[in-house]
């Protein structure tokens, strides 16, 4: 029962997380591992999630509670250089517009988080502030700092693009 639950929902939300992810993260590779390392830890720890509120919430805000460990271990190693962003930058994802990926990655990441939780998963106000804990206020306030970003980076580009 318990496999055969969880098996559904990994089925049906993967991919919607993998988007929120890679909308936050920016590197397709990167999305996939925190992705698979988060449904990895949603199944060990299957009976708590599942009666989360929003278990698809708790399986991004881990991956990118991973992500932030895996960076602070990273950050004491040596950089091997770039090679790496070839591969993010032909990689693509075809359930999101490159352009969005592009101008979601030039917001600062806590805007880009809570446009994932409020856009890609659909939370409420309430329980994207809970996911990421932070005042319902400053997830609004952050909503629409970035709503205006992309809007602005968005909109005028098109209208750029259109006059050319």
């Amino acid at each position: 029962m318990r496999q055969l639950e969880f098996t559904e929902f990994y089925q049906t939300e993967r991919d919607r997380c993998l988007r929120a992810v890679l909308a936050v993260v920016g590197d397709r590779l990167a999305a996939e591992d925190l992705v698979a390392e988060a449904f990895t830890r949603a199944w060990t720890s299957w009976p708590k999630v599942r009666r989360h509120p929003a278990p698809s919430a708790w399986v991004v805000r881990t991956a990118l509670n991973v992500r932030v460990s895996w960076w602070r271990r990273r950050r004491r190693e040596v950089e091997l250089g770039d090679a790496h962003e070839g591969v993010a930058a032909t990689g693509g994802d075809r359930g999101v517009d490159p352009k969005l990926l592009a101008v979601l990655r030039q917001l600062p990441r806590r805007q880009r988080e809570v446009i994932v939780f409020r856009v890609f998963l659909d939370l409420d106000t309430e329980g994207t502030a809970r996911t990421l804990g932070i005042a319902p206020g400053t997830v609004t306030a952050h909503l629409s700092r970035a709503v205006a970003t992309l809007r602005g980076q968005l909109v005028t580009g098109q209208i750029r693009e259109d006059r050319t």
